[in-house]
């Protein structure tokens, strides 16, 4: 018998990475939908969760729909939904400066937290450094003299490259090494994947306990150690970034390892 299938009886939550599990680029990986349908089926439960902090998770409601995939808003988590829900709960009224697009600054406003607009003579008690794909040398410099003069060092994910259609572009992580060397060493405390305030806040939104969700993506250093590194469960496909040669170099040993989606849900009961 297929051990997996064992592994797979106690998950009642899957939460998805997109890029390289649910889709490549704007093509859904054949199978993805049929996975969905299968969850339901089953009576059990999903969501999307993506490190990219770029964009508002309403352009990733509309890519979804444009798959035949419709997704309520509950139902997609971004690095950026976690890093406000952290700094509501334990520095409110904080003054913030956000390094981070547009998207994620209207993201931050609406929930409440209070940004500073980034002036030399500002002194924010925090600076949170987003995925800021309009990313200027002012905005830089000031983010470093801000981390200098004294401010927490937050950052909304770790992804040092973000895969695109067209190759790797920098990512958070490339923006925090820069910013480490340019302020004598300091550095950011990270949120959503691999980080355990991801598997927080999934437990708060689904109510389901950690050992009954299962992180699915194609990364094994953040979507399949969010789970084995938290008390949930780390499923790894086969079907974007990582391989078995990965798997076999990789510390963070995956909980299951599946081709695609649609193997996972061939296996549900």
């Amino acid at each position: 018998m297929d051990a997996r299938k064992d592994l797979l009886k106690k998950i009642k939550y899957f939460v998805l990475d997109m890029d390289g599990t649910f889709y490549l680029g704007n093509k859904i990986i054949p199978g993805s939908l049929e996975f969905l349908q299968k969850v339901e089926a089953t009576g059990r439960h999903f969501m999307f969760f993506t490190n990219n902090s770029s964009r508002s998770p309403e352009v990733y409601i509309k890519k979804l729909a444009g798959m035949n995939c419709n997704i309520e808003r509950k139902q997609i988590m971004t690095s950026g939904d976690v890093t406000i829900e952290y700094l509501k709960t334990y520095f409110p009224g904080k003054k913030v400066y956000l390094l981070g697009t547009e998207a994620l600054i209207t993201s931050f406003k609406e929930n409440g937290i209070n940004l500073i607009n980034g002036n030399p003579s500002d002194t924010p008690d925090i600076v949170v450094v987003g995925f800021d794909t309009t990313l200027t040398y002012e905005k830089l410099s000031l983010t470093c003299t801000y981390i200098r003069n004294g401010a927490k060092f937050f950052s909304t994910h770790c992804d040092i490259n973000c895969p695109t259609e067209d190759g790797f572009i920098p990512d958070v992580g490339s923006f925090n090494a820069c910013i480490t060397l340019s302020t004598g060493g300091k550095t950011p405390r990270y949120f959503g994947k691999p980080n355990p305030e991801t598997v927080e806040m999934v437990v708060q939104v689904t109510g389901a306990k950690p050992e009954e969700i299962a992180f699915v993506g194609d990364r094994l250093y953040t979507d399949v150690a969010t789970g084995v590194k938290n008390g949930a469960n780390g499923l790894l496909v086969l079907s974007g970034e990582a391989t078995m040669d990965d798997v076999a170099k990789s510390e963070v040993k995956p909980d299951g390892i599946f081709k695609n989606l649609a193997e996972i849900a061939s296996l549900l009961d």
